[in-house]
């Protein structure tokens, strides 16, 4: 396939995909990490998209500014591309992947969320295409799930939660502060 003539409908274009987490799903997230006094971390992998794996053939032209060897060279891509239509179903695979190696289940309720239960150990993992909230009940656990996620992808851990899907999170001593002013 050749990587120009993906970009029109009726070609290769039906297949689109974003992982994308539901409101409803955060806001329960939010509520049980802050019911159970757990901490929550933000996260983002860097060229998320970069990461995911092409199942097909796929070539594109040198990029402006490439001399080739020859001319009417085109490059068969390896990964995809940020400006591919298969990118983000690939990454969200290659994300899944990595998760279910680990040991976490995909909720069937909202397939941006990831729960890892064992034993007494609870992770949940929010995503929403490359960003993600992670919460736990065990520190241990979820700084060697952390280390586990930057050998695979480059992490960039962003510290305590603070703005997600539209939602700011706050803390005090009085408590915990959701806002949607950014939002709105």
């Amino acid at each position: 396939m050749y990587w120009e003539t993906t970009k029109f409908e009726g070609v290769d274009y039906n297949e689109t995909f974003a992982l994308v987490a539901r409101v409803v799903i955060e806001r329960c997230i939010l509520t049980l990490a802050i019911s159970k006094g757990w901490s929550l971390h933000q996260m983002d992998i860097h060229n998320a998209f970069l990461h995911g794996d092409l199942h097909e053939d796929i070539y594109m032209k040198p990029p402006l500014g490439f001399s080739p060897l020859a001319p009417n060279l085109v490059s068969k891509l390896k990964n995809s591309l940020y400006s591919l239509r298969q990118a983000p179903r690939q990454w969200y695979f290659k994300l899944a992947t990595v998760l279910h190696d680990y040991g976490f289940e995909q909720s069937p309720l909202d397939h941006s969320l990831f729960v890892y239960n064992q034993g007494n150990v609870f992770l949940a993992l929010l995503i929403y295409v490359n960003d993600s909230v992670l919460t736990n009940n065990s520190s241990s656990h979820c700084s060697s799930f952390k280390t586990y996620l930057n050998k695979c992808f480059k992490l960039k851990e962003l510290g305590p939660l603070k703005y997600f899907v539209g939602i700011e999170f706050a803390r005090s001593l009085q408590g915990h502060f959701l806002c949607q002013r950014k939002y709105t």
